[in-house]
């Protein structure tokens, strides 16, 4: 499979002749990165417009934290931390994805004027999500999931974590097709930091390739992860750095995302993701170009 195709069009979405930049829009008093700071709603509408100005192509808006340990918000209170932020964004011309596990707050935010659901279990947390994601015709992201995280990093154990991650989505995508979703409107998301430790996630970061031969466009989620933390470390024993201080090895890792074929990069600290993304396509199309060169000597 080709970077383009890997890269390629997600219908119902708009067209970018790049990888995207999804900025992130927590509208939790708990999020792992930045809980509390956009959790009035006037307040996540203006950093989602934000975010846009700084460069973001769409933007995530999640209301409920899947850190490690979380617990789950009920569902009256979910659909009234997002709803509003994602129809004062959609009302402003921004594209919006909705970040949920419940098709409830899936379909009102559909209504409300989000573009994409992103639901980091895949469907599996609610039954009823993918008939309401194929029922609205609507683009749907499939991470990799292993299962509600309240008890810790669970189930992280791989024998071989490529094959294991690309044959699970690959079960989960069809499970997804076989629910009615068009295989044009799917994308995948390996899962960093779901029942994975660094290692796992460095390892499927170096192996992008594997996950686009599941030939559904690619989203890579890194941000501000642990993951990151233990790179950044001084020391194996070190404490890593906090969460809003890995923003630079994050646009690195957009960059290596793009360069390797990713649909979309997910960052809450957009502009230095925009410019990376940017180089790596102009390293891409120089190194296209290159190659062209070569050909008609």
């Amino acid at each position: 499979m080709s970077k383009q195709s890997g890269r390629g069009r997600v219908v119902g979405l708009p067209a970018w002749d790049r990888c995207a930049v999804m900025g992130v829009v927590n509208v939790t008093p708990d999020s792992f990165s930045d809980g509390g700071r956009w959790f009035d709603t006037a307040a996540a509408v203006k950093h989602g417009l934000a975010l846009v100005a700084e460069g973001a192509d769409l933007v995530d808006v999640g209301g409920e934290s899947t850190r490690p340990g979380a617990t789950r918000v009920d569902e009256a209170e979910e659909l009234k931390r997002v709803i509003p932020v994602v129809r004062g964004l959609a009302s402003e011309g921004v594209t919006v994805s909705v970040d949920t596990m419940r098709a409830s707050v899936a379909a009102q935010s559909l209504a409300a004027g989000a573009a994409l659901v992103n639901d980091v279990s895949g469907g599996l947390a609610d039954p009823a999500m993918i008939p309401v994601v194929a029922d609205a015709g609507a683009p749907f992201v499939v991470m990799h999931w292993r299962g509600f995280l309240e008890g810790g990093n669970v189930k992280g154990v791989y024998d071989d974590v490529v094959t294991e991650v690309v044959d699970e989505l690959h079960a989960r995508v069809e499970a997804v097709l076989a629910g009615g979703v068009s295989p044009d409107r799917i994308v995948v998301d390996p899962g960093l930091g779901f029942s994975k430790d660094a290692e796992h996630d460095l390892v499927l970061l170096a192996h992008l390739d594997r996950l686009l031969t599941l030939g559904h466009p690619l989203l890579v989620a890194a941000s501000r992860k642990r993951f990151l933390g233990r790179v950044l470390a001084a020391a194996p024993e070190a404490a890593p750095p906090p969460a809003r201080e890995r923003d630079a090895a994050t646009a690195a890792v957009s960059a290596l995302a793009a360069y390797a074929g990713a649909w979309a990069v997910r960052v809450h600290e957009v502009r230095a993701t925009a410019d990376a993304v940017r180089v790596a396509r102009a390293v891409e199309g120089a190194r296209a170009a290159g190659n062209g060169a070569e050909g008609v000597r």
